[in-house]
C-alpha cells in the first residue's frame, strides 16, 4: 500500500506535472466561483463569506479524512503552532477571497491574488532572513504596479472589492512563509489533514454567531467549494512533486484564464482592456519572481 506521507511520486513526469497544475488551476478559479454564487443572491439569500470558508474546510476536511481512512498514513510529530498560525493566515486570506469575488470581477480578484508571492518575498526578509536581489525586487515592483492599475486609484475611489483581494493576498503570502517552515519538517498529505482540521474547528467558532439555513442549491455548492479546494490542493502539491517549479509555476496562472471564463460564462461578466492590462503585468512580475527562485533553488 502506498504511504501518502513518503517520496513515493516519480522525481520528474513534466507532462503529467503539467496536467495536474492545470486541473489545480481551474479547481481553484471554480471555488471562487461558486463563493460568488454564494455570496450574491444567484443562489437564493447571499450567504456570509465565514459560512462559505466554513463549508471550504467542512466538505475538504471530509473529503481529505476519507482519504485517509482509505490509505491510513503514517503520521510524523506535528507541529501545532506553526499549523495554527499557518491555517489562521490561510482562513482569513480565503475568506477574504470570498468577499473579494462578490464585488469585483473575478479575473480582478484571482490577478490581485498573485501578488501573495510578493508579499511572501517581503516577510521571507523579516522572518526567514532571507537576502532579496535586484531582479527579485525589480519583479515585485512589476507585479505591484498591476496590482496599481487594477485598483484603479485615478477612477475617484478604489473599489472595496480590490482592497479586500489586496488583503487576501498580504494574509496568503504569510501563510506561504508557515508553510515553507512545515514543509522541512512534514510531509504534504499530512500538513493538508492538520491544515482542514484545524480550520474546521476555527471556522466552526467563528460561523454560529453568522450561520443561515442554506437552501438546497447552495448546500451543494458550499460542497462543491469544499471538494474542489481539496481537490485543488491535491493536484497542486502532486505538480510540483513531479516537475521543477520553474517549469509547473507558470501553469498555475492558468487561474486567471478560468476564472475569467467561468465569469463570463455564469454572470456575463467580460474583462476590460484595463483588467487585462493589469492582470498581464502582475503575472508578468510574479512569473519573473517564480523564475529567480526557481534559479537560486538549483544553486
Amino acid at each position: 500500500m502506498i504511504d501518502p506521507c513518503k517520496s513515493n511520486l516519480p522525481t520528474h513526469n513534466p507532462r503529467l506535472a503539467m496536467i495536474l497544475m492545470i486541473c489545480a488551476t481551474a479547481f481553484i478559479a471554480a471555488t471562487t466561483l461558486l463563493a460568488k454564487a454564494l455570496g450574491t443572491d444567484t443562489l437564493g439569500s447571499p450567504l456570509h463569506p465565514v459560512q462559505i470558508t466554513h463549508a471550504r474546510f467542512l466538505f475538504a476536511a471530509l473529503s481529505l479524512g476519507s482519504a485517509a481512512l482509505i490509505l491510513r498514513p503514517q503520521f510524523e510529530a506535528v507541529d501545532l503552532k506553526l499549523h495554527v498560525m499557518r491555517t489562521t493566515c490561510g482562513a482569513a486570506g480565503v475568506t477574504l477571497m470570498f468577499a473579494a469575488a462578490v464585488y469585483i470581477p473575478l479575473a480582478d480578484a484571482t490577478a490581485i491574488s498573485f501578488l501573495n508571492p510578493v508579499f511572501a518575498m517581503v516577510f521571507a526578509i523579516f522572518l526567514l532572513g532571507e537576502k532579496i536581489g535586484p531582479i527579485r525586487w525589480c519583479a515585485a515592483g512589476i507585479a505591484m504596479i498591476g496590482a496599481l492599475i487594477l485598483l484603479r486609484p485615478g477612477s475617484g475611489a478604489i473599489a472595496p472589492g480590490a482592497l479586500l483581494a489586496l488583503g487576501a493576498a498580504l494574509i496568503l503570502g504569510l501563510e506561504i512563509i508557515f508553510i515553507k517552515r512545515l514543509s522541512g519538517k512534514e510531509a504534504p498529505f499530512q500538513i493538508l489533514l492538520v491544515n482542514n482540521a484545524i480550520g474546521l474547528i476555527m471556522a466552526t467558532l467563528a460561523v454560529v454567531f453568522i450561520w443561515e439555513p442554506p437552501t438546497i442549491q447552495q448546500w451543494f455548492a458550499l460542497a462543491g467549494v469544499g471538494v474542489l479546494m481539496a481537490a485543488a490542493q491535491t493536484c497542486f502539491l502532486n505538480s510540483v512533486a513531479r516537475a521543477d517549479a520553474s517549469f509547473v509555476v507558470p501553469f498555475s496562472y492558468g487561474t486567471l484564464l478560468f476564472a475569467a471564463l467561468y465569469d463570463a460564462l455564469i454572470f456575463g461578466v467580460i474583462p476590460t482592456s484595463v483588467s487585462l492590462l493589469g492582470a498581464g503585468i502582475i503575472i508578468a512580475g510574479a512569473a519573473l519572481l517564480a523564475w529567480r527562485q526557481a534559479l537560486s533553488t538549483k544553486v
